[in-house]
């Protein structure tokens, strides 16, 4: 896709307002510039209507499930119409449930908590470690890299197809790559795992942001995704799908909300009643300021419009790659090729750099906020970069193990609140350290590159 014009830029949408945009920092050649956060694929910025809703409600806050005055009523109902809000949001199916949990990482291990007996779970290596790791108690299989979305659909059909064909199965996989930004064929895979008997579980953490997501249209049998990559913030998440599973585990906390009657019997011990519900895996009290808000970035998301806040975003996405593809020192990460759609997700590495010693360059000298590193996704991006490391220069990889100092990468993501200066910041900065180099010195502290002083 190439740049799109002025004319062609006025035709999507502005940029959404998010907290944040106003912040200045420091730079280490003296000054200080607008923040340009550039890692909204780890946490996106607030939305600003998020913001204003949570902090309205704020001063009516009360218990949740718990009281019959006022603020404990009006503080339930808020909690339980933000259930509703997020399930329209996902085009639940009528019967599905949705819980509400801390993140994706969270609802992905109540999941696997709640497996049947016997379950089989097919996994791609490509995951990020929150559906990568999660099912160690049951039968996993790790599917190797796919390199087209046809030859992950045909992998997962060879592996399903090879499976013990009377017991329970489960597959998850992403919707949108953590590391590439690519979009998987979610519709397909769904489509080979239900012919083969299997259930399939969407990781929509870096999906839902950018795209709508339907669970009726995908026809996935759940949905998890986390608020603070949706323009929420606080720490909360979302487990949507069907109930059966669910209601027939053991909760996932046991505790105060899960149980509908506790009883003390004869011999000493107690039994108890749990809830039918999603409250079954809600103990404690709920999140409800966190629930709230994630409903209310749902409505913010919906009311802009997806198809406008796509279009902008294909149009920065375009104006990256462009600017990348001008430097012949960067090469970019892809599974699927240059052509495969994609979300505001690009990871990259530089010929002559270390991915930590240039990513703190950007921030040091330029004011750009990127990540670096293996993205919680090891097996992956250990696959896109190969064995061979890069040039260590002055700074190693955080938390690297022995011998792959420098195997890490660099990562620039973007979303609804993303204005053109903080891309064209970036692609400039990366034109310019390429060609001129760092202005200042670098060194290993705590694992991380900073600036030497």
């Amino acid at each position: 896709m190439s740049v799109s014009t002025a004319a062609t830029a006025r035709t999507v949408c502005a940029p959404l307002p998010v907290l944040g945009r106003d912040v200045t920092v420091p730079l280490v050649t003296g000054g200080e510039v607008t923040y340009a956060a550039l890692d909204y694929a780890a946490s996106a910025p607030a939305l600003q209507r998020v913001w204003d809703d949570v902090a309205a409600y704020a001063p009516y806050y009360g218990s949740v499930h718990r009281g019959a005055g006022y603020l404990s009523q009006l503080s339930t109902d808020l909690f339980e119409n933000a259930r509703r809000t997020v399930t329209e949001f996902l085009d639940c199916r009528p019967d599905d449930q949705l819980v509400f949990t801390r993140s994706t990482t969270d609802s992905l291990n109540l999941l696997a908590r709640a497996l049947p007996a016997g379950c089989q779970v097919f996994v791609f290596e490509t995951e990020h470690h929150a559906s990568l790791l999660p099912w160690q108690d049951a039968r996993v299989t790790y599917l190797n890299a796919p390199r087209t979305p046809r030859q992950a659909v045909e992998t997962l059909e060879r592996a399903l197809a090879d499976r013990d064909p009377h017991g329970p199965a489960l597959v998850c996989v992403t919707g949108a790559s953590n590391v590439t930004g690519e979009l998987w064929p979610v519709r397909e895979l769904a489509a080979a795992a239900h012919a083969h008997g299997a259930r399939i579980v969407l990781d929509a953490a870096q999906l839902a942001p950018h795209h709508p997501v339907s669970v009726q249209e995908l026809d996935v049998d759940w949905v998890a995704f986390s608020g603070h990559k949706l323009y929420a913030p606080f720490g909360a998440g979302v487990l949507a799908g069907r109930a059966d599973w669910l209601v027939a585990a053991d909760p996932y906390l046991a505790g105060g909300g899960a149980s509908r009657k506790v009883a003390r019997r004869e011999d000493g011990g107690v039994d108890v009643e749990w809830h039918e519900s999603a409250a079954r895996h809600e103990a404690g009290s709920p999140n409800v300021i966190g629930a709230y808000s994630i409903a209310s970035a749902c409505k913010a998301l919906t009311e802009a419009g997806f198809d406008s806040l796509v279009a902008r975003e294909e149009y920065l996405i375009a104006k990256v790659r462009a600017g990348l593809a001008e430097v012949p020192q960067v090469k970019v990460l892809s599974l699927f090729g240059d052509d495969a759609p994609r979300v505001g997700v690009i990871s990259f590495v530089v010929e002559g750099w270390n991915s930590s010693h240039f990513a703190a360059a950007l921030s040091a000298e330029y004011g750009i906020g990127v990540r670096d590193g293996l993205f919680c996704a090891h097996p992956l991006v250990r696959t896109l970069l190969g064995s061979d490391p890069q040039t260590q220069g002055e700074c190693g990889a955080p938390e690297a193990a022995p011998g792959e100092k420098s195997l890490n990468a660099i990562r620039v993501s973007f979303g609804a609140g993303t204005p053109d200066e903080h891309v064209e910041r970036f692609v400039n900065a990366v034109r310019e350290l390429v060609s001129e180099g760092a202005r200042w010195q670098y060194r290993t502290e705590d694992g991380r590159c900073v600036p030497a002083v």
